[in-house]
């Protein structure tokens, strides 16, 4: 794998979610508990995403059957960052936000990144 080749933000949180997952558990999560957890609109969106992190060898498949996903190391750069669900869920209220332009939203905006900055989550504009 290319060291140079760095996953993105979604990526990062999708490899984090799983790592966590197996960690917690001792077994890969299913494609339908990705979905669930990461708020994805459907299985084969969550297919799409793993199909291509394995492709670019962030990820593998011990085997072909359910729940045998493992998050590959890459030597010594970390792919894998830790998953908050508290900041994940303010970051994705926040981007919701941002596609109205109103007075309101403008002020929802402003409340939700000083309660972000007041808990210590800080916004990633990678993502937004």
């Amino acid at each position: 794998m290319n060291e140079a080749a760095r996953p993105t933000k979604k990526q990062r949180e999708l490899l984090s979610f799983i790592d966590g997952f197996i960690k917690g558990n001792g077994y890969g999560p299913s494609y339908r508990e990705v979905m669930r957890a990461l708020d994805y609109k459907s299985v084969s969106t969550v297919a799409t995403h793993i199909d291509g992190l394995i492709t670019r060898g962030f990820l593998r498949k011990k085997d072909n059957s359910a729940r045998t996903l493992e998050v590959v190391a890459t030597g010594n750069t970390p792919v894998v960052g830790s998953y908050d669900p508290l900041q994940a869920m303010f970051e994705q209220k926040l981007h919701e936000l941002r596609r109205d332009d109103s007075e309101e939203s403008r002020h929802n905006q402003a409340v939700l990144k000083e309660a972000m900055a007041l808990l210590g989550i800080a916004e990633d504009t990678d993502l937004l």
